[in-house]
């Protein structure tokens, strides 16, 4: 198992992260200009790029490089039987209570205290909590609320319409493993990867995009022989791990979380959580989970249909385990922000620099002329078009040099690219770094493949 180094230390508190976000065009609140939509947010101009770029990373290596593993794209609704096989209609519930003083809700197990009581064996796991909101102890009793997004499909609105908003990517996966593998003709161990939105109906979201309503996950099942689950539950844990320190994130502010047998959900052996220290404390990133032959088994009782492999070692059909390795979107996009944030003194007061890897950076280069007057700006604009053949490029003339430096490491860009007066003489640029400041003057002629060095694509 990858080791990890604990740490206590956080860089960035979650309001300063929040206002940047907004403020250079990362994540916008939904539906703003009528007061906001409670835990929905929409990515502007920076944040959808770096999403997509998230996207591209893990698609490439989770997908594309690797022989055993193919992807899908799935409908978001989905036959409701699909949710009565997987057990989401009767256990995909949280436990509510109300504060009867302050009248705010709340999922039980985030009243401070919970787990506590619960692992103590108390009966009532609420019992002396407080509401985290004014502190009383009139609290209702714990309830469940299925947290799946109802709707109706056609033109009638009764029991017969029903249908829900996929709370999961992964049961599409199983839904059509069979259509999969006759059509990729892959051998055990191989898996199935897709990148979707999701939907639950929270009782507590919060922490900015942390906890969402609405959200995308890159979801893989990686189908194993059964008996050869452990190797590769241990395998995508090390590799979640490893992932996010090749693309940047700090290994001292990840752990991995083994969940306790009595906290596990019903369709898990073993469940393991990559855990990112965020400015409110330690928390899930990144879930591995055994999931067994739960679901293939639960799909055939209910639809009827075989969803089996044909094991030509054995000569038989043989109902495969899965590991799931599940990671969200958006949880990783706030990593990717909180871990990349630095501010550190200059000249002018606190320069704040978003440190990312280059394949997450949203802007890869900026081309910045240095004076507005023509010459220069005919030169900046070719070279940005040429740029922007292979990058996402920025362009930028407006304020001193100084100010628009600034501006981009606020936005993370790796490289800024100065067309100067200089420049009209020798059809050379200045390439800034945006980690070490440092300024190489490179000939016009040359940059793409300086830039390719430098950004390693």
């Amino acid at each position: 198992m990858a080791e990890t180094k604990e740490t206590t230390e956080t860089t960035v508190s979650m309001d300063t992260i929040v206002s940047l976000a907004k403020r250079r065009g990362f994540v916008f609140p939904s539906s703003e200009i009528y007061g906001g939509w409670s835990a929905f947010w929409d990515y502007g101009p920076v944040g959808v790029e770096m999403k997509k770029n998230i996207k591209k990373a893990w698609w490439h290596d989770v997908v594309q490089i690797r022989h055993d593993v193919v992807g899908i794209d799935a409908a978001t609704i989905m036959h409701p039987l699909v949710w009565k096989a997987s057990g989401h209609l009767e256990n995909f519930n949280d436990l509510m209570v109300d504060c009867r003083n302050c009248k705010q809700r709340f999922r039980a197990d985030h009243l401070p205290g919970y787990e506590e009581n619960k692992r103590a064996g108390k009966e009532n796991p609420i019992e002396g909590l407080s509401c985290p909101n004014c502190g009383s102890k009139d609290l209702t009793p714990p309830r469940p609320f299925n947290t799946m997004f109802k709707t109706f499909v056609g033109p009638v609105e009764n029991e017969a319409a029903v249908a829900y908003l996929r709370p999961e990517t992964a049961q599409a996966i199983f839904v059509q493993f069979s259509n999969v593998l006759m059509t990729s003709r892959k051998k055990l161990p191989f898996g199935i990867a897709q990148i979707g939105r999701a939907y639950r109906n929270e009782i507590t979201p919060g922490n900015f995009i942390f906890r969402s309503r609405e959200f995308e996950q890159m979801e893989l099942e990686y189908f194993v022989r059964p008996g050869e689950d452990d190797k590769w539950y241990d395998y995508w844990r090390n590799f979640a791990i490893d992932w996010f320190v090749s693309l940047g994130v700090s290994r001292e502010r990840l752990r991995l979380k083994e969940h306790a047998k009595e906290d596990l959900s019903h369709y898990s052996k073993a469940t393991t959580d990559l855990e990112y220290l965020y400015p409110f404390g330690w928390n899930e990133l990144w879930g591995i989970a055994n999931r067994t032959d739960y679901d293939l088994k639960a799909h055939m009782a209910v639809s009827g249909q075989q969803l089996t492999y044909y094991d030509e070692e054995t000569k038989s059909h043989i109902v495969p385990y899965v590991i799931e390795p599940s990671l969200g979107v958006d949880r990783s996009f706030l990593v990717f922000l909180l871990d990349a944030y630095h501010e550190e003194p200059d000249n002018e007061g606190t320069r704040v620099v978003l440190r990312f890897h280059p394949r997450i950076a949203p802007v890869k280069v900026a081309v910045l002329p240095l004076s507005r007057k023509e010459p220069l700006i005919k030169i900046a604009w070719e070279i940005r078009d040429r740029l922007a053949d292979v990058y996402v490029t920025d362009y930028d003339e407006t304020g001193s040099i100084g100010r628009r430096y600034r501006r981009q490491d606020e936005i993370g860009t790796p490289y800024c690219v100065t067309v100067d007066f200089q420049t009209l003489e020798d059809n050379a640029v200045t390439i800034r770094d945006r980690d070490t400041m440092q300024q190489d003057r490179v000939s016009i002629s040359e940059l793409e493949s300086v830039l390719k060095d430098k950004l390693g694509f």
